[in-house]
C-alpha cells in the first residue's frame, strides 16, 4: 500500500511531467494504483529504434522517494529482455546508487538514453540492427494488442488505425483491379469450341 508521501510525491510529479513532457517519452500512472505506472519510450532517430514504441512499467515501492523503483519492458525491443527487471543505476537493481532526489522524468530520461546505448547489462540482449529495425517496424501493432496498452494509450492506438488505413485502401485497390482483369479476359470455353469445330472441317 502506498504511503502518504510517496502519493503525493507522485501526484506533484505527474504534473510536473503533464507540465514539461520528456521529448520522445509518455509516461501516465495506473488509474488503480499510482504506484504502477506505465510508459511509451518513441524510438530516436538516426538508431536502429527509430518508428518503434516501446511499452513498459515503472513499479515504485511504498517507500518511494527514499528506494527506487523496478523497471521492465514488454514490447520486444533487441535491447532489453522483455517482463524482466531492467538493470539501471536509477532501479530496485542499485539501491546503494538511489538518490530520493531523481524523479519520474529523470528515471524516463535515463532510460531512453541506456536503451539507445549498447553497453551490455544485467537483462540486457544482443541482436542485429536489421533485427532491432524489424521489431520497431512492429512494436506498435505488438503493443495495440495489449488491452492495458488500448486503455491508457489512445493516441497511439488511433496512430496504429491510421497507419493501417492506407493498407487496407492498398487492398482494396489490389482486389478491384484483379477482379476487374479476371471480368476483361476472353471466356476460354468459348475459343476451345471454336478450335474444335476447326478441327473438324478438316477432318471432313
Amino acid at each position: 500500500m502506498a504511503g502518504k508521501a510517496s502519493v503525493l510525491r507522485l501526484q506533484k510529479e505527474y504534473k510536473a511531467l503533464c507540465r514539461e513532457p520528456v521529448p520522445n517519452v509518455v509516461a501516465r500512472p495506473s488509474p488503480d494504483d499510482i504506484l504502477e505506472w506505465h510508459y511509451v519510450l518513441e524510438g530516436s532517430e538516426g538508431t536502429p529504434f527509430a518508428g518503434g514504441y516501446y511499452y513498459g512499467i515503472i513499479k515504485f515501492p511504498p517507500e518511494y522517494p527514499f528506494k527506487p523503483p523496478g523497471i521492465s519492458m514488454t514490447t520486444p525491443n533487441g535491447r532489453f529482455m522483455t517482463q524482466r527487471r531492467i538493470c539501471l543505476s536509477m532501479s530496485d537493481f542499485h539501491p546503494e546508487s538511489w538518490n530520493p532526489v531523481w524523479s519520474v522524468s529523470s528515471i524516463l530520461t535515463g532510460l531512453l538514453s541506456f536503451m539507445m546505448d549498447t553497453s551490455p547489462t544485467a537483462g540486457s540482449v544482443i541482436t542485429t540492427v536489421e533485427e532491432k529495425q524489424r521489431l520497431a517496424k512492429a512494436s506498435l501493432m505488438f503493443n495495440c494488442n495489449n488491452v492495458t496498452f488500448q486503455k491508457l494509450f489512445p493516441e497511439y492506438v488511433e496512430k496504429y488505425e491510421q497507419q493501417k488505413l492506407p493498407k487496407q485502401l492498398l487492398q482494396e485497390r489490389e482486389s478491384s483491379l484483379l477482379t476487374q482483369r479476371i471480368g476483361s479476359k476472353p471466356l476460354l470455353i468459348g475459343n476451345s469450341t471454336e478450335g474444335t469445330s476447326a478441327v473438324g472441317h478438316q477432318m471432313a
